[in-house]
């Protein structure tokens, strides 16, 4: 059960291209709790999922890697992709040995 989207947005000459980002309740599987997403890029979406010993670690370690792995898709290498505002972040928090990677309020919040 999805229990939230983002939209992101990349830009282009042509047009801008919606990216949803969406989150799924956490949901207890064989022992431990995961949580499912879903990163809608044009042609190759990612659908992936995060783990905990509960359900608030699943959830949590989940939009952890979320933000990752936007930090690290081609679309924010190139500065093309965007959440409210060119340059502001994603809006999603990311661990400690990632936040240099953190650009605009992302940075300012949890920089």
């Amino acid at each position: 059960m999805v229990i939230g989207t983002r939209i992101l947005t990349i830009r282009s000459p042509d047009a801008d291209i919606s990216v949803p980002v969406r989150l799924c309740a956490p949901e207890y599987d064989d022992g431990h709790w995961i949580c499912r997403y879903t990163i809608g890029w044009p042609g190759e979406p990612r659908d992936s999922f995060g783990a905990g010993v509960d359900a608030l670690q699943a959830l949590h370690l989940t939009m952890q890697k979320i933000g990752i792995d936007l930090y690290v898709c081609d679309a924010h290498k190139a500065g093309t992709q965007m959440w409210d505002k060119p340059g502001d972040g994603y809006g999603f928090p990311i661990p400690k040995n990632g936040r240099d990677l953190l650009i605009g309020m992302d940075k300012i919040f949890e920089g």
